[in-house]
């Protein structure tokens, strides 16, 4: 369901990173860059596979002081499928379980309101907003992030996160 990407899979990273309906909520990498957090002990490039549906994630900031790890960039294939939060919580169970991760954070665009309804019922908390931060070339302006986290404490009293049906 979810495993390491290979340079074989970087081309399915960049055809979502690339994607127009995309270029206002997410950033693109080289296949360069890619490779370089694959092979970094501190990154990770993850591919989840699961009904049907196709996404990837990075985290950066792992073995770190404090075990924080950001989730620094995620996308799935079939946006507004139905499969958004099976997706987002075997990332948050990944960073956790697997990484030891302490906090995992992440920063959405504040005019993403769907992945940010995902993060909220995954269990993240709003901790601050960076006011238009983010110059998207897509939209010709800039973005306000919005900045969210979820504890380990907090992760471990969560009931497993369910998809709707």
């Amino acid at each position: 369901m979810l495993r390491p990407a290979t340079a074989a899979d970087f081309p399915f990273i960049r055809s979502l990173t690339t994607r127009p309906d995309y270029a206002a909520f997410i950033g693109d990498a080289s296949a360069a860059e890619l490779q370089a957090w694959s092979d970094s002990p501190a990154d990770r490039v993850m591919i989840w596979e699961a009904q049907g549906s196709k996404g990837f994630a990075i985290y950066h900031g792992i073995g770190e002081p404090g075990g924080i790890v950001e989730l620094f960039r995620i996308a799935i294939d079939q946006a507004g499928g139905g499969n958004g939060l099976a997706f987002f919580g075997a990332l948050v169970d990944f960073a956790f379980r697997d990484l030891q991760a302490q906090r995992l954070w992440l920063d959405a665009s504040a005019e993403n309101p769907r992945a940010i309804r995902v993060y909220t019922r995954a269990g993240f908390r709003e901790e601050g907003r960076l006011r238009a931060h983010w110059y998207r070339p897509a939209l010709g302006r800039a973005v306000d992030l919005v900045l969210m986290g979820l504890l380990r404490s907090e992760w471990e009293s969560l009931e497993p996160v369910r998809p709707q049906a």
